[in-house]
């Protein structure tokens, strides 16, 4: 039998990572103190995102609180400093779902992970310095998902937030363009089933990639320029 026509054998996984970004979200604590958490429920369409969290984590109650969030994007030589937050979260007392997984509350996220806080243009919440790509948001819509779903215990939320600054370091930016990330420069660190990978070498051309960057731009692009102008 050709591997290609093979039959799909039916499983039910505890999870549905096949392979998504990780992502470092920097928020404001209530006493003025910097979170960081590391997440890959995330997709992008345009210059909005939608986070799927844990209804009651402490990125959640700051997000909600504070409307605003630094998405920041570690390339797969920090994967270190990635699982070094793992397993940890800013929530004290630890919330029992994640006591049985088996967290502990760490205050000083960043120090944890060994990273650096830099303060971000349009919102309160810092940079990590070391992460090649940074997006500076604020939240646009709240959306709860499983409010009956007893497994999440407590209930999930897809936060959709509006990106209203990139910033990226030199290396990745294209030679010779304003606005463009080299994709061979950039490398993305992504999770699969709980598990840190990095990407392979390009396999082929893409026809996407034919598309002028420029055809995808919309109103929220211009809307983060006025942000810079003010």
């Amino acid at each position: 039998m050709n591997v290609n026509s093979a039959p799909h054998t039916p499983i039910e996984p505890g999870i549905l990572y096949f392979g998504t970004p990780v992502v470092l979200i920097s928020t404001r604590n209530e006493d003025g103190s910097a979170n960081l958490a590391p997440m890959s429920s995330v997709f992008w369409l345009g210059w909005r995102a939608m986070l799927g969290l844990g209804a009651g984590s402490q990125t959640t109650r700051n997000l909600l609180r504070t409307g605003e969030c630094v998405l920041n994007l570690p390339s797969d030589a920090l994967a270190g400093a990635v699982d070094r937050l793992a397993l940890t979260t800013g929530s004290d007392p630890v919330p029992p779902r994640k006591v049985e997984r088996g967290y502990r509350h760490v205050a000083d996220k960043f120090g944890r992970a060994g990273l650096t806080p830099v303060p971000a243009e349009t919102v309160a919440a810092p940079r990590v310095a070391e992460c090649p790509v940074v997006m500076e948001t604020v939240v646009e819509g709240v959306h709860p998902i499983a409010e009956d779903d007893e497994a999440q215990r407590g209930g999930i939320v897809a936060i959709e937030v509006r990106v209203q600054r990139v910033g990226v370091h030199e290396d990745v930016r294209m030679a010779g363009t304003a606005d463009r990330v080299d994709p061979d420069a950039w490398r993305p660190l992504i999770m699969s089933f709980q598990e840190l990978y990095g990407l392979g070498p390009r396999l082929r051309p893409s026809a996407l990639a034919t598309i002028p960057e420029r055809l995808y731009r919309g109103p929220d692009i211009e809307r983060a320029r006025e942000v810079t102008a003010n």
